[in-house]
């Protein structure tokens, strides 16, 4: 499985003021050996190899707020993943330079609105950028909760067509296990919803885990690789067999004023003390450099 970092364009994260032995590993991770970037995964042009091991991909980083202290170096590529809603122009220059890149369609966005959108215009544009850029793994528009699955269909054709090229296809529990069946037989790469499925009453149950593992094993028989889109359970990790795996639990701790750290074999919550200051940017660096630590341990161990 390969880690795709997802970039946002939200600020947060902390670190000790008056720590500065703390503060000086915490860059040491980033700025001084470009330890993130060491980080070389294989790409999206490389055939993938199916096995038991896990990619996590981390999700929602603010690189936005730490891109003027990474070195980034072609040489070291990193994986990253983002959302296509959350497109930057200052990305553009990296993505086929210094990283492997994953797009998300960024169809989630719109799913706590009204669902009021042009998404045949939406689905262009997607196309547009896709082609321009040159990307080779993208998602689908999973949009079955807000519209319907005949539409996410038509949407994906559209997508086939205008860039000749096979989307990652979405499943969610709506579609039926037959559908799962009917992806595995039509594409060599597929995802799981998260949102969809560990939200949800279908897997809150014992033998849940049991079944994703069942339909995994399914994919694999048939030489097809599993993306757990969104995912961020850590213990899940370890009981579902994906291939790959996007989570936003990375930012958990930017977000609430708490540090990350990778003790061997696990991450690790560490409460700022009591009375002392925080502060974002140097935490930022920490936590990532932290979690991608783990992401090289879940590659080889989980």
């Amino acid at each position: 499985m390969n880690l795709y970092l997802a970039l946002a364009n939200e600020g947060g994260g902390y670190v000790f003021k008056d720590n500065k032995n703390l503060m000086d590993v915490f860059l040491a991770g980033l700025t001084g050996r470009s330890y993130v970037m060491d980080l070389y995964l294989a790409g999206p042009h490389q055939t993938k190899q199916i096995t038991d091991k896990v990619d996590l991909y981390l999700a929602g980083i603010d690189f936005g707020s730490i891109r003027d202290d990474v070195h980034l170096r072609p040489e070291h590529k990193i994986y990253i993943l983002e959302s296509f809603y959350y497109i930057a122009d200052w990305m553009l220059p990296y993505i086929n330079t210094s990283w492997n890149f994953m797009l998300d369609s960024g169809a989630f966005t719109f799913f706590s609105g009204d669902g009021n959108v042009d998404w045949i215009a939406y689905t262009k544009r997607y196309c547009k950028f896709i082609n321009q850029q040159n990307i080779e793994l993208f998602f689908e528009l999973d949009i079955d909760v807000i519209t319907s699955t005949k539409v996410a269909e038509e949407l994906r054709h559209i997508i086939e067509q205008e860039t000749g090229k096979q989307p990652i296809p979405v499943w969610r529990p709506m579609r039926g296990m037959d559908y799962w069946h009917r992806m595995i037989a039509e594409y060599p790469y597929i995802a799981i919803s998260a949102s969809g499925m560990f939200d949800s009453a279908w897997t809150r149950k014992p033998q849940s885990f049991k079944l994703i593992n069942q339909m995994i094993a399914y994919a694999h028989k048939n030489n097809v690789e599993v993306h757990g889109l969104g995912y961020t359970s850590l213990p899940g990790l370890i009981k579902c067999n994906f291939d790959s795996v996007d989570s936003t639990a990375w930012i958990y701790g930017n977000r609430g004023g708490y540090l990350y750290k990778f003790n061997g074999h696990n991450i690790v919550r560490i409460d700022a003390p009591a009375g002392l200051r925080l502060k974002a940017r140097d935490a930022a660096i920490h936590n990532f450099s932290e979690w991608v630590k783990f992401q090289r341990y879940a590659k080889a161990n989980l």
